[in-house]
C-alpha cells in the first residue's frame, strides 16, 4: 500500500509539472491585462523578425534565433496575447560542422511559417548558405531535415505564397553585407512542391530613393491584389510598408501604414498579418530594445480602399500608429493566461524550452537528473581560438524577459580534484558580459567576477577575487533594473546576499538582446572533467514589482 501510495503521488506531480509547463506564467512580465484588454509588448522578449500564421483556431509564431540552438522557435497562441512556446524546428543547424562552434550574428534569419497541404511549411535564410525549408505535420514536430531551396550568399526573409493557379512563388531580400547590394526584393517561381527555386526571378521593387534597407517581405494575396509587406528605413527608426500589385510580378505601388508617429515605440519593425475567424485582422511586428532585444508588439489593423492601415491611425492620414494598450481580439472566448517559461526547477528529464546554446550542442555537455531535480554541466574545454567567453560554445542561455527582473541559481560545484581552473557560474552576455562564477585552484575554490568590455572585439576579461568559500553550495544573484543595468550579488546561505560593487551596463549582442545563463569551462584537456549541479534557475520580480 504505502508503495502504491508512492507511486501514486509520483504520477499526481508528473502530472502537475506538466500542467505548470504548458500553462506557465511570468512573474515579470505578463501583457494580458485581465479585463478584455493587453498591453504592448504581448511578448517582452527578444522574439526578432516574427512570422504568423492561423490554423483554425490556432496561431503559430515563429522568429529568428541566429546560431543560438535549439533554433526556430515554435510559439503557439489561442487570442495573440498569451504565448505559449511549444518547441523548436531546428535541433541542430546546418551546415553542421560549421555551426558547432558559436557564429554571433550568422545563421537563422527571418523565417516564415505557413500552412498548406495540412502541413507546416518554416522557410529560413542562412545568409552565408541560402534559404532552407523544413516541414512537420504537427507544430511541436518532428520537422525535417532542412533543404536547400536555393543556395547563395546574402538571400534572407524569404516568404512563400501559393498562388490560386496553383503555382508557387518566393518573396525574398537581400542582405548587403554578403551580396553586394540591399534595398530590393524579388519574387521568383518555385516548383510546386515549394522545395527548389526554378526561375531567377524579377526585381519588382527598388527602395534605394524612398525605402532605403527595405527588407522582411511577407507575400500575401487579397481581393485580386498581390501585398508585400515590408519594413524600411532601418530596424530601430524606419517605417511599415505595403506595396500592392494586379501582377505578381507588378509593377507595385507603394503606402507607408505605419510609422512611430508620436508613439515611443521606435521602428516599428518587421511583422506579420493575420485574420482571425471572425474577420477582424491583426498585425505582430518588433521593436528594436537595445540590450532588451526585438521585442513583440500586437497592432489592430484594417482595410481601406484594398490599403491595409496598422495600429491607429488618429489623423486619418492612412498612416497607422503603435498602441500601448488596446482590447484583445475577439476570438469568441477567453484563454488561460499564459507565457513562454522563464523559471527552472531542473525536475524534468527534459531542460526548460527557453534554454539554448550558443552552438550546435553534444550530448556530453549537460545531463539532466529528475531524480534529483538537478541539471549537472560537465566542464568543456575553453576552445582554443576564445578570447574571453563570447566565443565559448557551452553557454546555456535564456532571453532577457522583462525590463526589470531578478535572476537567482543555487549551484553545488565539483571541480575535478586533479585539474586547476575549472569554472562554473552565473552569466549576463553581450558585446559585454559580467559573470559571477566558482573556480578551482591549487589552494582550494574561489569566488570570483568576471568582466569583458567589448568582449565581441577579443578584449580580455578582468577577474576579481571576492572570496574564498568555505564549501562548494553557492548561490549567485543578478538584478536587472531598467537600462539594463546588471547587480550581481551572492550568498553562502540563500538568505544574506552579498552585493559586487561594479554592475553591467549590458548591452546587446549580435542581432539580439542580452541573455541571461549557466555555464562550466576548464583551460585544458583532461581524461574526465568536474562538473556543477544546478539546483534551479528562478526568475523573479524586484521587491515590490507587480508583474
Amino acid at each position: 500500500m504505502k508503495l502504491l501510495l508512492v507511486l501514486l503521488f509520483g504520477v499526481i506531480y508528473l502530472q502537475a509539472q506538466q500542467t505548470n509547463d504548458q500553462h506557465y506564467i511570468s512573474r515579470v512580465w505578463v501583457s494580458d491585462l485581465g479585463n478584455g484588454s493587453y498591453k504592448n509588448p504581448v511578448l517582452h522578449a527578444d522574439y526578432s523578425d516574427p512570422d504568423v500564421c492561423r490554423v483554425g483556431e490556432d496561431f503559430y509564431m515563429t522568429a529568428s534565433s541566429f546560431d543560438a540552438i535549439p533554433g526556430l522557435p515554435i510559439l503557439h497562441s489561442k487570442d495573440l496575447v498569451n504565448w505559449q512556446l511549444i518547441g523548436h524546428a531546428l535541433k541542430r543547424q546546418p551546415p553542421y560542422e560549421h555551426f558547432e562552434k558559436t557564429q554571433h550574428g550568422n545563421g537563422v534569419w527571418a523565417p516564415a511559417i505557413r500552412y498548406h497541404n495540412n502541413e507546416f511549411y518554416l522557410y529560413y535564410p542562412d545568409p552565408d548558405f541560402g534559404i532552407y525549408l523544413t516541414k512537420a505535420k504537427d507544430p511541436k514536430g518532428p520537422w525535417s531535415a532542412p533543404v536547400l531551396v536555393e543556395g547563395g550568399k546574402g538571400l534572407i526573409d524569404p516568404c512563400p505564397l501559393w498562388d490560386d493557379d496553383g503555382k508557387v512563388y518566393l518573396v525574398h531580400a537581400f542582405a548587403g553585407s554578403r551580396a553586394g547590394i540591399k534595398s530590393i526584393i524579388v519574387v521568383k517561381e518555385l516548383n510546386k512542391e515549394g522545395t527548389k527555386v526554378v526561375t531567377e526571378g524579377k526585381l519588382v521593387y527598388d527602395g534605394h530613393e524612398l525605402d532605403p534597407t527595405i527588407e522582411g517581405p511577407k507575400f500575401y494575396k487579397r481581393n485580386g491584389y498581390y501585398y508585400i509587406f515590408a519594413p524600411a528605413g532601418g530596424v530601430s527608426t524606419g517605417w511599415q510598408l505595403a506595396l500592392r500589385s494586379t501582377s505578381v510580378y507588378g509593377p507595385y505601388e507603394r503606402r507607408v501604414v505605419m510609422e512611430q508617429g508620436k508613439t515611443i515605440i521606435n521602428g516599428p519593425h518587421q511583422g506579420a498579418w493575420v485574420t482571425i475567424e471572425n474577420g477582424e485582422d491583426w498585425f505582430l511586428h518588433f521593436q528594436d530594445k537595445d540590450a532588451y532585444g526585438r521585442v513583440v508588439h500586437l497592432q489592430p489593423m484594417k482595410w481601406i480602399n484594398d490599403w491595409p492601415v496598422i495600429g491607429v491611425d488618429t489623423d486619418g492620414d492612412g498612416k497607422g500608429e503603435p498602441v500601448i494598450t488596446y482590447k484583445k481580439p475577439n476570438v469568441g472566448k477567453t484563454y488561460p493566461i499564459q507565457t513562454p517559461p522563464e523559471t527552472d526547477e531542473f525536475n524534468s528529464l527534459n531542460l526548460g524550452l527557453q534554454w539554448q546554446w550558443q552552438a550546435n550542442p553534444k550530448a556530453i555537455w549537460s545531463f539532466t537528473n529528475p531524480n534529483n531535480g538537478t541539471l549537472r554541466l560537465y566542464s568543456q574545454l575553453v576552445p582554443p581560438h576564445a578570447e574571453n567567453l563570447w566565443d565559448v560554445p557551452n553557454l546555456l542561455l535564456q532571453k532577457f524577459p522583462a525590463e526589470e527582473f531578478i535572476v537567482t541559481t543555487k549551484l553545488s560545484f565539483h571541480p575535478n580534484t586533479k585539474l586547476e581552473n575549472e569554472e562554473a557560474g552565473l552569466i549576463v552576455l553581450g558585446q559585454n558580459y559580467a559573470a559571477l562564477t566558482i573556480r578551482s585552484s591549487k589552494d582550494g575554490l574561489q569566488l570570483l567576477y568576471n568582466t569583458c568590455k567589448e568582449a565581441n572585439n577579443g578584449a580580455a576579461e578582468v577577474e576579481t577575487v571576492i572570496a574564498s568559500p568555505k564549501g562548494n553550495t553557492i548561490y549567485f544573484r543578478t538584478e536587472v533594473i531598467k537600462g539594463a543595468l546588471c547587480k550581481f550579488s551572492y550568498s553562502f546561505d540563500g538568505n544574506k546576499f552579498l552585493d559586487v560593487s561594479d554592475p553591467l551596463n549590458a548591452k546587446p549582442g549580435r542581432w539580439v538582446g542580452a541573455k541571461v545563463g549557466i555555464f562550466c569551462t576548464r583551460p585544458s584537456q583532461t581524461n574526465d572533467s568536474g562538473y556543477v549541479d544546478f539546483d534551479w534557475f528562478r526568475v523573479e520580480p524586484l521587491p515590490g514589482n507587480k508583474k
